[in-house]
């Protein structure tokens, strides 16, 4: 049996409470500045992202596609895109509020709080 080595990437807690990637190692990942902040409402945790997408699951969990907009049954993908993707939650379960650039919604473990900061 192989060992898959797993990249970590050390994050920063800030004294707002946010959590952080530093940030010559966020633009080296991202290439970018950041379009979204996330924060969750129970503990104001906040991420940063340089884009977002929208993912669908099957009912057996796995993945079924992806969508640009937000919808009940659908999960939000932080960027960047591929094994150090920024934050991910589950699947949204109410909408409680949807602006142009806002949206607070429901998880099946959390809510959240959406900022297109752009």
């Amino acid at each position: 049996m192989s060992k898959i080595k797993q990249t970590k990437i050390h994050m920063l807690k800030t004294d707002d409470n946010e959590l952080k990637i530093p940030e010559d190692l966020f633009n080296l990942i991202t290439q970018g500045k950041p379009n979204w902040k996330l924060v969750r409402e129970r503990d104001g945790l906040v991420n940063h992202s340089v884009d977002i997408i929208w993912l669908e699951f099957k009912e057996d969990g796995t993945f079924k596609e992806k969508h640009d907009e937000p919808a009940i049954g659908r999960g939000l993908l932080m960027s960047p895109f591929n094994q150090f993707f920024t934050w991910q939650t589950t699947s949204i379960t109410e909408i409680y509020e949807q602006k142009e650039n806002y949206l607070k919604f429901k998880t099946g473990n959390s809510v959240y709080e959406l900022y297109k900061l752009t």
